[in-house]
């Protein structure tokens, strides 16, 4: 036994004795349940407790009111990194249970955690405060810096902290997310990271519809209803979204499962009139395999904005969210990590769960399963073996899948992605489960905290393995420069996309909830009977 296996032991122990409390925390994130850029109680809570901690917090961190950045420092060492994220999905509001409901007293166009990120959050807070406690008993050197990594489903926390240079001191980071798609599960990443990821929003506004083609020269009222106006904002938003749709085969590469998405931000006046509808605005977000491909991506789009606000009589403007890049691998690492997984173990569902699982599947009238949960959810795959299996589905010139903003951390320290099974149901031939219940399966303790124990201790133990073992720290990060060409600034290094001033468009109508008289609601009203 080397002298680093007592360490990890008691980081890994730390984690066991407070799997009640991660719980709890991990209930009070996922019923928070706030959506990007909004995440007000769920960041503050995170600052609270860090500093209650021993932690240095500096809030608002990169100018990104629901950010933050958390130091503990111990002497002289290594600085390793892991964050949280906290973003729930408007249109997710599903209570804890085994029905579809949504959360009590809430619209069920409220958000709710789908991957869940309240879950992501609090498992590599776990497996820091572990490695923090372990720092203290055993005299380890160095200091952990965890980020508050607020909007991650617009891509759009990440990127703003690379460009202002918050990563430019850390040594290695841990990325850790709940599996979402098979065979990325119970492992690490090896070379195909996550892609690029651009996103913006438009903005139409309609300044003067009088100047529209014709007027009615002979009223004296300048909101003459008869007049020929401008058709206004709500129909240049339609006619830019049209153009995209009716131009998506000749936008995007025809293989490689890449696409853009859009949410309406804005639309109109919320009072009906014969006025023509003064500003409207959609985000897109855009996942491709290259920033050649993002930008003839944006080029395109760019000149349907242009088209649609020529032909309604509107102005057209173009305000960045976010441009994030595709990941850097990092073996040494990414074995590292893998091999302290392998030594906790996959996460395993007991009794309660099994129980929990078998009800849902009974509310489905399906009939309940002896397993329930799949089986890959309690197995170890190899990186080496998932990248294998990865590449199976993927045309050889295509270099990352599916999209994150973790990326950001690769190019500025050597990085590993954790991915550990969150509770999936194993489902009879040809069903396919609706998106309640991952959602449900995510909030109900029993089911999520195995996850949450697993990861937590894995982390731990890899951060205690890097403040140890020097000479590993070495080799993880001699790859990371022969990779980037010399680090920070060498020959393959990829500079951040983001200028170091970008401002976070935290200001934009993004969903929220809100506090009215009738008290705090969804944006989206429950309906009254």
């Amino acid at each position: 036994m080397s002298n680093t296996e007592p360490i990890k032991a008691f980081a890994k122990q730390w984690v066991e004795q407070n799997q009640q409390r991660l719980s709890d925390w991990h209930q009070k994130i996922w019923h928070y349940a706030e959506p990007a850029f909004r995440e007000y109680k769920s960041s503050a809570w995170y600052v609270e407790l860090l500093r209650r901690e021993g932690f240095t917090v500096e809030e608002g961190s990169g100018g990104m009111p629901t950010a933050f950045c958390a130091i503990f420092e111990n002497g002289q060492g290594p600085t390793l990194a892991s964050y949280a994220e906290y973003d729930a999905v408007p249109g997710n509001c599903q209570a804890a249970t085994t029905q579809k409901m949504p959360r009590e007293g809430l619209s069920p166009y409220a958000p709710g955690h789908t991957d869940p990120h309240s879950a992501l959050g609090i498992s590599a807070l776990g497996g820091l405060l572990a490695a923090k406690a372990a720092m203290q008993k055993f005299g380890l050197k160095g200091r952990l810096k965890f980020f508050g990594e607020p909007a991650e489903k617009l891509r759009a926390s990440k990127p703003v902290h690379a460009a202002k240079g918050y990563y430019d001191d850390i040594d290695a980071a841990i990325s850790f997310h709940p599996t979402y798609m098979l065979p990325m599960n119970n492992t690490t990443v090896w070379d195909t990271h996550c892609g690029i990821a651009y996103a913006y929003i438009y903005s139409f506004t309609c300044e003067k519809p009088e100047d529209w083609i014709a007027a009615d020269k002979f009223s004296p009222i300048p909101q003459n209803h008869l007049a020929a106006r401008a058709p206004g904002a709500n129909d240049a938003l339609v006619h830019f979204y049209t153009l995209n749709e009716s131009l998506r085969r000749s936008t995007l590469p025809f293989t490689g499962l890449w696409s853009f998405n859009e949410a309406i931000l804005t639309a109109g006046q919320a009072t009906a009139d014969n006025l023509p509808p003064h500003v409207s605005q959609i985000q897109y977000l855009l996942r491709c395999d290259s920033i050649e491909q993002a930008e003839t991506i944006c080029a395109v789009m760019d000149n349907n904005a242009k088209a649609a606000a020529l032909a309604t009589g509107c102005k057209w403007e173009k305000t960045w969210v976010c441009k994030s890049r595709g990941g850097l691998p990092n073996h040494a690492l990414a074995q590292l990590c893998y091999d302290n997984l392998a030594a906790v173990g996959a996460p395993e569902w007991g009794a309660r769960a099994i129980n929990i699982a078998q009800q849902i599947q009974q509310n489905l009238s399906l009939e309940p399963m002896e397993k329930p949960f799949l089986p890959a959810t309690e197995e170890l795959i190899s990186p080496q073996e998932c990248e294998r299996q990865l590449r199976l589905q993927m045309p050889a010139w295509q270099k990352y899948l599916t999209s994150d903003d973790y990326p950001e951390y690769t190019w500025h320290c050597p990085t590993v992605r954790l991915l550990i099974a969150r509770p999936m149901l194993s489902a009879p031939k040809g069903y396919t489960y609706p998106d309640w219940v991952s959602v449900a399966l995510g909030g109900i303790a029993c089911c999520i905290d195995p996850m949450i124990q697993t990861a937590a201790k894995t982390i731990g133990a890899t951060l205690v393995e890097l403040f140890c073992e020097a000479q590993k720290l070495k080799a993880i990060k001699d790859e990371f420069i022969e990779r980037t060409g010399g680090g920070i600034g060498g020959s393959k290094w990829q500079a951040p996309l983001l200028p170091k001033d970008f401002k976070a468009p935290h200001d934009f109508r993004w969903p929220e909830y809100i506090t009215t008289v009738r008290g705090e609601e969804w944006w989206i009203p429950t309906r009254t009977q």
